[in-house]
């Protein structure tokens, strides 16, 4: 009991550490100009060369292991960051990766996993689905296909699951493109239209 609390104040830690951070990140960018003007802020990432890109691949990919900030935050950075497609394909690429970890970590580690992470009320809403194979697949898919449900703990609790490898694996990279398309066009109209970004 001690080490799942201990576990969850941890997890807790780092995901306000990490949104701190942005929040610093974000107010520093503002300052800077970095978020009036498109071209400084093309110019800023570009003097990064490619090494921009993969650190951002590295850090969705984490981020959906360990949550740092809101996945749809990952998503907008991508976009105004690298602009709508290539922010698109680094997001796909980062996400698609830390789910694969994410399965691979709860294939390893099992049930025990879940309960140190993830809240009981969320472990019981989603069990109901885990007890055939099939319908699991099925349901899953679709989870993962809409842009409102808990994919990274989807994704943990699909590696506890007889849903195999090969399965999974097309699940991830065939419906997440849909939802991380929505997350990235839609929070960047909003973010446009809050800070006039791309006049």
């Amino acid at each position: 009991m001690a080490t799942k609390k201990l576990t969850k104040n941890i997890s807790q830690a780092v995901s306000l550490v990490g949104l701190g951070l942005c929040l610093w990140m974000g107010i520093w960018m503002w300052r800077a100009g970095l978020l009036s003007s498109r071209a400084a802020l093309h110019d800023f990432v570009g003097g990064f060369g490619s090494a921009a890109a993969l650190v951002f691949i590295l850090f969705q990919a984490v981020q959906v292991v360990v949550p740092i900030l809101p996945g749809g935050l990952g998503c907008l950075a991508g976009v105004i960051l690298f602009g709508p497609w290539y922010g698109f394909v680094y997001n796909y690429l980062g996400i698609c990766a830390g789910s694969l970890a994410a399965f691979a970590i709860a294939r390893n580690c099992g049930r025990p996993l879940l309960y140190r992470m993830f809240p009981q009320k969320m472990i019981d809403r989603y069990d109901r689905w885990t007890g055939e194979k099939d319908r699991f697949a099925r349901w899953f898919a679709f989870l993962i296909f809409i842009p409102v449900a808990p994919d990274d703990y989807l994704c943990f609790l699909a590696g506890t699951t007889e849903l195999s490898w090969k399965k999974y694996t097309a699940i991830i990279l065939l419906c997440k493109p849909f939802s991380i398309a929505l997350y990235s066009l839609g929070l960047t109209v909003l973010f446009q239209q809050m800070l006039g970004l791309w006049r």
